[in-house]
Parts: structure tokens; C-alpha cells; sequence
């Protein structure tokens, strides 16, 4: 009948339409109520309980009004939620909720105003971290509760007796605990160190004033002093560590109940603290991360047992005066690039932590003791780290004495090379070269290297020891070419053919590769060339990888020339001279080849080789031989060379010889008739004596593996 009566009367739609816009116009306020607004007395607008409109308007009709939030928690309002609770605003509403530490009488959370507030002190608010599966934490836990529940403020020393003792096992015997990754165990030693900081404050209150000291089996040691309105410095000391600090520091400002000051030592959770990293002041850190290049980072090691700190002021972030801390330790000696340093414990937004030195100074540090001071409170120890900012100084003066004996050397193998005029050919060329590059290198080096004031200034140096060192390593690969043709064409006379080809490409590559490496490298990343700490490449975004790349490819090159040159040169004097001695002809051999793979630079590569504990020993091989380069190009190619020596001696006799007839003419010139003066003068211009005589043709053995 419904739908009958529907169909019958089709034009009620046409009225509905008419009407229903109607309606719409006559309520257009309500219709356009802002957001958090309601309609009210079908044309005006009022806003939802919690907020308010910025004209001040309780009801309003225009559109463009506003409704904003009220803050109950602030200014006019300031709701209460009373003593032990904290006021947090919500849009359109406000809760009030207990302060950490505390909770309902009910096991609530929330509640809305004074009347319903029963907050009261929790002191055992501590449970097991989540996420951490392990039945040893689990078992320390439920024991943590059980004293809890038994918790009366008259006992309350023989509750901290309790727990200090239950931490002690816990941490003597880890059990499951040490079978957790890393970073758990971080995580689990975090929540222990802050979690016991916390409860012994809250127990520390119900003692009388005094002292109190407890010692547990394993080591584990608390110290602690409760005194009604302290004054001045206070100590408070224990068998591994001592903290003094003011008064003053500890007491709150808004609390005139006893002051706490304590100090508890857990020497097992190293167990826990195993590869902790450390994070160095910002100052310090990125000239540390220069000078690390691509050594292995060392872990620091832990000398003293963990010490946590506490006071009744919760606020120490920031103290108004410094905290000293007299850490006994293992006694230690470091290394020149070792260094002891004051750490604390910082924890991370994950819960977990790691080793910081913010706020902390090392005073004063001997064989077993070491003074810190802090500007703020937590766990603290003292780590041996590697100072890499701080360089050995006997590293520095073996570098400056080898790169100043390797510049001298070098500057009269050059001289050598270029004078000698019977000896230049290939071979001489590339020594003379090779010479030239390593001499520029180390002496820009030596004078440059730490300028750092000005930037560009310091990029052009970093570009230009970029550019030597791979022009002196692309030499010592044509020496290793070089010497291994030379090697293989014992047999063959075909001796001028491989000169023609190592004359053409030498030049070309010699200082050409180079150049195309470095204008890639400046085109693509010119601010990496030049650090705060050396002038120098960048370690950044692999940039060190420009020059080790090249080297290490020149490394492996020129080791397998080296090893074939070797062989092949062994292989053709033992058929050539079977009749000679074996021992004399073996030890001279190996001493040559061995200086003919330090001239290669093969030796370099002991700097990729400075890693773990042999890194010490490695960094002073790498220095030593390397900046001795110089000193081993003069000794085998100057010194071992039967020809360079012969002419050396002609430059010498002629020298004397020179200087004596001019010691003779000077005293005789008064008497000395012209016939004497030709005499003379025909003797010293004899061919026989020229200081600048031509040196006798080289031969192989004389350049590659020269006779002494």
C-alpha cells in the first residue's frame, strides 16, 4: 500500500526539492559551523567543550570563525592535579597522571582531577627489559619484585643489602645473559646501570643520616652518605674509586629533606660491556676520523671496574660544579698513540648506549690510578683508547730523519744520473725520473703537509702530493717493466728494440696517467682534497681510493715482475756461471732483488697490513723502510754500480788533484817561471785525470743486479 501510494503521487518529489532548499537556506550558520564547532538554536554556532573561539565569542554566526584549543594544563587555568602528578594537555580535554616513579593506589593511569589523585612512590619500578629473552634476567627480576612486596622503611638497610647482593650474582654469574648478541647485552647493562641508580635513590631516603657501606661476594661495592641539610664538600670513597663533590650539588632545590650522595662499583658488568663504542667530544671527532684513514678501528679497553653515581637531586645533566672521581685501575704503561680517558655512560633513545666523553676531563692519569672530572652524573669508568689525533713521536722523528736522508740521496743519485753522461740511457732515464718525483714528494711533505690555516692553500698541496706520489709510483711500475724486458731479453739480442718502446710510452705515462687521475678526481670532488688535520685527501665517500686504487694495482704489478725477473735471472746465472760459488752468488743475489722490491715499491703495501695487534710493529716497518726509498735507489743504482763507483773515484782524484795545484800555484806563484805554469797547466788537462770522463757501457747486471 506504501509503495502503491508512492507511485501515485510522483510530483511530492518535485515539492521535496523546492522545500528542502528552503530549509537549507534558513539554517546556513549552522551549516557552516567551523571545525570543533556545533550548531546551536538551529542558526548559530558554539564551540566543542575543551576549546574556544579566537574572538571570545561564546556564540558566533559568522563562518570564518576560529576554535582553538584551551590549554587546561597552562596559563589562566592551571587545573591541579596535586601532589606527585603531572597536568598533560589533549585537544579538547586534559589527564592528569602520576610522576615517573609513582602510580595510583588503584594501578590506574589517568585520572582527571585532585580529588581522584592516590599517587604514591613505587620504589621497585623496575622490570625486566622488553624484548630480552633470558632466564638468568628473568629470575634476578621476580626477586627485584619479591623485595618489593617485602619493602618496609624501617628495614630499609637490609633491603639495599638485598639488592646489592642479588646484582652482585647476577653479574657474577650471568648464565644465558652472555650467549646474547652484542648489542643486547648493551642494551640489558644500559637498563641495569640506570634502573639500580634509580632504586637506591628512592631506598637511600628511608635511611638514618650516617654513612653506609656494603661489600657483596663477587666484588660488588656501595658507598653511601645521608646527611640532613649538608654543607660544604663531601667524600664519599670505596676500595676501587672516590667521588667528591659539594653539597650543595646534591640537594634539591625545591626539597629540604636529607641530602643522599652515593657511589656503588659493579666490577662484573664488563661481561656486558664487551665492544662498547666510543663517542669522542664533536671537536674531536671528525680530526679523529682523518687521522683513522683506513686503519681498523680498535675497540677501547675497559681498565676499571663500572662506577655509578647518584644524589637526591635527579637533575644532573648539568651541574653547577664539576664532580672528581679518583679511579684506581689495572696498572697500565700506554703507547704513545694510546691514551686514558675518563668515560660515561650515555644511553640512547633505544634504550641501549655507548662510551661517551662529553663533559668529562682527564686530570691526571699514572701507572694505576687516573683523576677525572664531570659536569654531570651516571656510570663512569676508564678506558685505554687510541688516540689517533695524537701522533708517536718516535714514528715522527724516524719519518723527518729517513724523508731528510732520502732527499740528500736522492738529490746525488739525480745528480748522478744527469752527469754521467756514458750511463744514460733507458734505464737511467727512468732513475732519474723516478728520482725526480719521489724528491719533489717527500719534500713537499715535509714542509707543507700541515697547512692547514688556509683551505685553498692546503687543497693545492693535498693536489700536488696526490700528483708526485702517483707520478712516483707510475715510474716504479715502468722500473718493474723495464727491469722484467730486460730480463727476458738475456737471451735475445733485441736489446735496442725494447729501449725504442719504453723511450716512446715512458714520458707519456709517466706523468700522464697521473695527470688524468688527478684532473678526474679535482673535476669531480675538489672540496675532499685537503682535512682539518692534514693536507691531505679525504677519507669521505671512499675519495682515499683515487691514490690507493692506482697503487694498489701498481702493488700487484710490479710484485709479478719482481717474482719473474727473479726467477728468470736466477735461472741464467746458474747456467752461466755453474763454476762459481753457489753461497757467495745466492747471498749477493737475494740482497739485490730484495733492494730492487723496496726501489718497486712493493714494500708500501705493509701500510694496508697495520691492522689488530700487530699494528704497532707494522706502522714502524712502513715507516722505516719506506721513507728510506730514497737511501736504497742511491745504495743499489749509485753505490753497487761498478761504473758509477769508477767514475766516482775520477771525480774525486780530480777534485784533489785540483785543489792541490791550486794550493801549489798559490804558494809558488810569486817564483813559478811560464814554463812551469804549461807544465801544469798540460798535466791537469790530461784526458787520464778529466773529472767528467765518460763511464764504461752498462750492462744488465750492472744496472739490474750490479756486481759489488
Amino acid at each position: 500500500m506504501k509503495g502503491r501510494y508512492f507511485a501515485f503521487h510522483p510530483g511530492l518529489c518535485v515539492l521535496l526539492i523546492p522545500l528542502g532548499a528552503i530549509g537549507y537556506k534558513n539554517g546556513a550558520p549552522c551549516a557552516r559551523c567551523p571545525r570543533n564547532a556545533h550548531c546551536t538554536n538551529a542558526t548559530f554556532c558554539r564551540c566543542d567543550p575543551g576549546f574556544t573561539s579566537l574572538s571570545g565569542k561564546v556564540i558566533f554566526s559568522t563562518s570564518s570563525e576560529v576554535c582553538t584549543d584551551i590549554n587546561e594544563c597552562g596559563p589562566p587555568l592551571y587545573m591541579s592535579c596535586g601532589s606527585l602528578a603531572r597536568c598533560h594537555n589533549v585537544e579538547g580535554s586534559y589527564y592528569c597522571e602520576c610522576a615517573p616513579g609513582h602510580e595510583l593506589l588503584s594501578g590506574g593511569t589517568k585520572f582527571q582531577s585532585k580529588k581522584e589523585n592516590t599517587c604514591q612512590e613505587v620504589l621497585f619500578s623496575w622490570t625486566s627489559p622488553s624484548g630480552v629473552k633470558s632466564q638468568s634476567l628473568s629470575r634476578f627480576f621476580d626477586k627485584v619484585q619479591q623485595l618489593s612486596q617485602d619493602f618496609k622503611p624501617a628495614l630499609a638497610k637490609n633491603t639495599i643489602q638485598d639488592l646489592v647482593e642479588e646484582i652482585d650474582e647476577l653479574l657474577e654469574t650471568p648464565g644465558d645473559l652472555e650467549t646474547l648478541p652484542p648489542s643486547e647485552q648493551h642494551c640489558v647493562a644500559s637498563h641495569l646501570l640506570i634502573g639500580l641508580e634509580d632504586v637506591l635513590r628512592g631506598l637511600s631516603k628511608f635511611l638514618p643520616n650516617g654513612p653506609l657501606t656494603v661489600h657483596a661476594p663477587a666484588g660488588t661495592e656501595l658507598s653511601l652518605k645521608v646527611q640532613e641539610q649538608g654543607i660544604g664538600d663531601v667524600t664519599v670513597g670505596q676500595s676501587q674509586a672516590k667521588m667528591q663533590l659539594n653539597w650543595d650539588v646534591a640537594q634539591k632545590s625545591s626539597n629540604l629533606g636529607p641530602s643522599v650522595v652515593g657511589l656503588i662499583s659493579t666490577p662484573g658488568m664488563s661481561k656486558l660491556l664487551g665492544e662498547v663504542p666510543l663517542v669522542l667530544e664533536p671537536k674531536q671527532q671528525e680530526a679523529v676520523h682523518e687521522h683513522k684513514g683506513l686503519l681498523e678501528e680498535v675497540s677501547p679497553v675497559l681498565l676499571s671496574d663500572v662506577i655509578s653515581a647518584f644524589i637526591s637531586n635527579k637533575d644532573t645533566q648539568s651541574l653547577s660544579s664539576p664532580v672528581t672521581f679518583i679511579f684506581s685501575h689495572h696498572s697500565v704503561t700506554p703507547w704513545p698513540t694510546q691514551k686514558v680517558l675518563c668515560v660515561f655512560w650515555e644511553r640512547g633513545q633505544d634504550g641501549c648506549g655507548h662510551w661517551s666523553t662529553t663533559g668529562c676531563r682527564t686530570v691526571a692519569t699514572r701507572d694505576a690510578s687516573t683523576t677525572c672530572e664531570c659536569t654531570h652524573l651516571s656510570s663512569f669508568a676508564i678506558l685505554m683508547g687510541h688516540d689517533d689525533m695524537q701522533e708517536d713521536p718516535v714514528l715522527v722523528v724516524i719519518t723527518y730523519v729517513g724523508l731528510g736522508l732520502s732527499l740528500l740521496c736522492l738529490l746525488l743519485a739525480a745528480l748522478t744520473f744527469l752527469l754521467c753522461k756514458a750511463i744514460q740511457n733507458t734505464s737511467t732515464s727512468l732513475h732519474l725520473q723516478l728520482s725526480i718525483c719521489l724528491f719533489l714528494a717527500h719534500l713537499l711533505f715535509l714542509t707543507a703537509i700541515d697547512q692547514t690555516k688556509i683551505k685553498v692553500l692546503c687543497a693545492i698541496i693535498a693536489g700536488a702530493l696526490h700528483y708526485l706520489y702517483l707520478a712516483a709510483f707510475t715510474w716504479m711500475l715502468l722500473e718493474g717493466l723495464h727491469l722484467f724486458l730486460t730480463a727476458r731479453n738475456l737471451t735475445v739480442v733485441n736489446y735496442s728494440s725494447m729501449s725504442r718502446f719504453m723511450t716512446k710510452i715512458m714520458f707519456p705515462v709517466g706523468y700522464g696517467v697521473p695527470a688524468l687521475i688527478v684532473a678526474i678526481s679535482a673535476a669531480s670532488r675538489p672540496h675532499l682534497y685537503g682535512t682539518p688535520a692534514r693536507c691531505w685527501l679525504h677519507t669521505d665517500r671512499g675519495f682515499i681510493w683515487t691514490f690507493l686504487g692506482p697503487v694498489c694495482t701498481i702493488f700487484s704489478i710490479n710484485w709479478a715482475f719482481f717474482l719473474m725477473t727473479f726467477w728468470i735471472v736466477k735461472s741464467k746465472l746458474s747456467s752461466i756461471s755453474s763454476d762459481v760459488s753457489t753461497l757467495q752468488n745466492t747471498r749477493m743475489l737475494t740482497f739485490k732483488a730484495t733492494a730492487q722490491l723496496l726501489i718497486l715499491g712493493c714494500t708500501w703495501c705493509l701500510g694496508i697490513l697495520q691492522v689488530g695487534p700487530a699494528a704497532h710493529v707494522m706502522a714502524y716497518l712502513f715507516t722505516i723502510i719506506n721513507s728510506l726509498q730514497g737511501v736504497f735507489i742511491f745504495l743499489v743504482y749509485c753505490l753497487l754500480s761498478k761504473q758509477v763507483r769508477e767514475q766516482y773515484r775520477k771525480w774525486f782524484r780530480g777534485v784533489r788533484k785540483s785543489k792541490a795545484e791550486s794550493e801549489k800555484y798559490t804558494l809558488s806563484s810569486g817564483t813559478m817561471s811560464d814554463a812551469s805554469k804549461h807544465s801544469v797547466a798540460l798535466h791537469t788537462s790530461s784526458p787520464s785525470h778529466d773529472p767528467h770522463s765518460e763511464c764504461l757501457p752498462p750492462s744488465f747486471t750492472e744496472s739490474a743486479v750490479p756486481k759489488p
